[in-house]
């Protein structure tokens, strides 16, 4: 059981002679460097331009830094493993200072932001965000410098249930999907028969359903073993504490809604209206995450949730006061990583051949004995 509460937060493979086992050493990429930006813009403006056309959104402005004191950063778990870059900036001669942290995600800004845009039922936003999440461990798919497209949108009390979670993911996916047969079309390089099509259906799995089928193993070991059957899965539920006294995986408290009762399409009881989608990396083989997503938090499932996680003194918070006095729309929202999807879409095996950051000097060497052309 250590094993299981090991696995709930802290991603990464956790060494790098794990690291080297993993990294393929028969890898060639698909496309030079400067053909590799090429298809990466490719990618990014088709998803952009189409996540907006289906999804009802407008492309806005981001924060990449938020005062430390607002509630609007993302601790992207409840066990105070991952925490902000914070800096005082001593404005007016530190008359009027500010404490400020550079973002891990804009979650928690995206449901503010709404309003702010005076989005509508149906309407929301989308983002070109950049963050720093300085905790990582550095291995093939996690950087400390993380860019994603995250998105909300305005909802209705009426449509806060996993069908309507569901409709959503199936939009997201088609967009993803589509971004991939366009750079295939731009670059007929990536047309290869070493790794196979990328799945046109979703599978919808909830993490009690996972954990009924593989009840002895830590949460990556059975995601690992469900992509391999389903090689695109959204898993919902993610941050109830499943039957064997564990969450899924850690989530938040206070932006997904993890804690709503749901039933599953045979009639057993469930929790949480949130989830994942993953895909099997064929260029990796290895489980590959490319968003977190979900319904958000009501007032009431605020306070359920953080009353679960013991985090109450949030409530005074600014943005949690927000929610509580109805002052910000209920939303569906979530984040989709950029360099994770350039990576599945244009078959990398890793990041470092899509997005340009830090890397340790053990990394790049490994990397170089691979054939794996990391940029900085």
């Amino acid at each position: 059981m250590s094993d299981k509460q090991a696995d709930l937060a802290g991603p990464g493979i956790g060494n790098y002679e794990e690291l080297e086992k993993m990294l393929p050493d028969d890898y060639e990429a698909l496309l030079p460097p400067k053909e590799m930006m090429q298809a990466v813009f490719a990618v990014k403006n088709y998803i952009e331009e189409n996540m907006c056309k289906e999804l009802n959104l407008t492309m806005v402005q981001v924060p990449l830094i938020v005062d430390r004191d607002s509630g609007m950063n993302d601790y992207l778990d409840r066990d105070g493993s991952r925490t902000p870059i914070g800096f005082h900036i001593t404005n007016d001669y530190d008359k009027n200072p500010i404490d400020a942290q550079v973002v891990q995600a804009a979650t928690k800004w995206k449901r503010y932001a709404l309003k702010q845009f005076d989005c509508k039922v149906g309407e929301g936003i989308c983002t070109d965000m950049r963050a720093v999440r300085k905790d990582y461990f550095l291995d093939h798919d996690h950087s400390c410098y993380v860019d994603q497209w995250d998105w909300e949108r305005v909802m209705t009390p009426e449509q806060r249930n996993l069908d309507y979670l569901k409709e959503t993911v199936r939009t997201l996916w088609k967009v993803i999907r589509g971004a991939g047969q366009h750079a295939r079309e731009l670059f007929p390089q990536l047309n290869t028969d070493k790794y196979p099509e990328i799945p046109e259906e979703l599978v919808f799995l909830h993490a009690e359903e996972i954990l009924e089928r593989y009840p002895d193993l830590p949460r990556k070991e059975r995601e690992t073993r469900i992509i391999q059957e389903y090689p695109a899965i959204f898993i919902i539920g993610i941050g109830w504490i499943l039957k064997d006294g564990y969450p899924h995986e850690m989530r938040a408290a206070d932006y997904d809604d993890w804690c709503t009762p749901t039933v599953s399409e045979n009639g057993t009881p469930m929790h949480g209206l949130n989830g994942d989608i993953l895909v099997w990396n064929p260029v990796t083989r290895r489980r590959h995450e490319l968003t977190s997503m979900g319904i958000r938090v009501t007032k009431e499932t605020l306070k359920q949730q953080l009353e679960i996680t013991g985090q109450l003194d949030f409530l005074k918070l600014p943005y949690h006061q927000m929610i509580l006095n109805d002052e910000i729309p209920l939303s569906i929202g979530g984040g989709i990583g950029q360099a994770r999807t350039f990576m599945y879409l244009l078959r990398t095996a890793h990041l470092g051949e899509v997005t340009v950051s830090v890397w340790p000097k053990i990394l790049k060497d490994m990397c170089r004995k691979k054939n794996i052309n990391v940029l900085e």
